[in-house]
């Protein structure tokens, strides 16, 4: 807990660095890591973490072969802003929380409004996800696209507001689960009830489907519900 707490602080103080003291501009390359290191006083595994984070949330980018940049302004998505990211830093169980409270109501109305070609979206992306699963590729913006595109035939404005949290809980549950097997054998078949629900528009059986899907992810991250 110790090290995940000097990482976010580091983060932070990163984003503080780009945002109030516009030390580095977006588009800028950030200090070679020996330099930043000794500049925030933290190790090096330290600052790769806090540079993982930041990456997370898009406000820097890592270019192979010349180094670490911030996140030019035309690539930062409008709906998730710099400053933004300065209170979103929540660990992984928050975010999963956040898509339990959330996502089972966003599979119930996407279901009741859906068109038939945002059904058909939902179900390209669906098949994306499959494949890259039993390609053993990175699925992380196939499941992300999936989920949004639900989201969005939910046709409520804040609700597309909120996806970019969400995004966060997807991305990191990715990424902690790419090596487990049962995870992505879960994940198949979850995202195929779901798609079974949507497609025959019951509503009821895409919130409940959505529902036990985040908790057997949580439940295989080992993450508690307490």
């Amino acid at each position: 807990m110790h090290s995940k707490r000097l990482s976010e602080q580091a983060a932070e103080d990163i984003l503080n660095m780009i945002t109030v003291k516009k030390k580095y501009l977006p588009g800028d390359k950030l200090p070679n890591e020996n330099d930043l290191s000794a500049e925030l006083k933290i190790s090096r595994t330290t600052l790769r973490e806090a540079i993982r984070i930041l990456i997370t949330h898009n406000i820097l980018e890592i270019k192979r072969g010349k180094g670490t940049y911030v996140v030019p302004k035309q690539n930062l998505r409008d709906d998730f802003c710099l400053d933004d990211a300065m209170t979103a830093m929540v660990g992984l169980k928050d975010l999963m929380e956040i898509r339990l409270i959330i996502e089972p109501e966003i599979a119930y109305y996407a279901a009741k409004r859906a068109s038939d070609k945002e059904i058909e979206k939902i179900l390209y992306h669906g098949e994306l996800i499959e494949n890259k699963i039993r390609n053993g590729e990175d699925r992380t913006e196939e499941e992300q696209m999936f989920h949004n595109s639900i989201a969005k035939s939910t046709h409520n404005d804040f609700i597309n507001r909120l996806m970019p949290i969400i995004n966060q809980g997807i991305y990191k549950g990715v990424i902690l689960s790419k090596e487990k097997c049962k995870t992505n054998d879960d994940t198949l078949i979850d995202h195929q009830v779901i798609m079974d629900y949507l497609k025959k528009r019951d509503a009821d059986g895409a919130r409940i489907a959505m529902k036990l899907h985040i908790i057997r992810g949580m439940d295989n991250l080992g993450l508690s519900r307490d």
